[in-house]
């Protein structure tokens, strides 16, 4: 799937990429909107950045992300 700015998305599972770090865990669940769904920060192409509600901007891989229909 590719994602676009202004996605309203939800981390929904733990990734199996290797870019996953244990203190992403506490993001499970949690939505936000894409901001930068490109590679413009010299990040691998499977990250994708997304500014959680009341979390922060973070870059997780897409595999842990799904769209939402809201």
């Amino acid at each position: 799937m590719t994602f676009r700015r202004g996605q309203r998305v939800e981390i929904y599972r733990k990734s199996t990429d290797e870019s996953w770090e244990p203190y992403m865990d506490e993001y499970v669940g949690a939505r936000g909107v894409i901001t930068d769904p490109d590679t413009s920060k010299n990040d691998p192409i499977d990250l994708v950045e997304v500014t959680l509600d009341d979390k922060g901007t973070h870059r997780f891989p897409q595999d842990c992300l799904r769209v939402l229909d809201e």
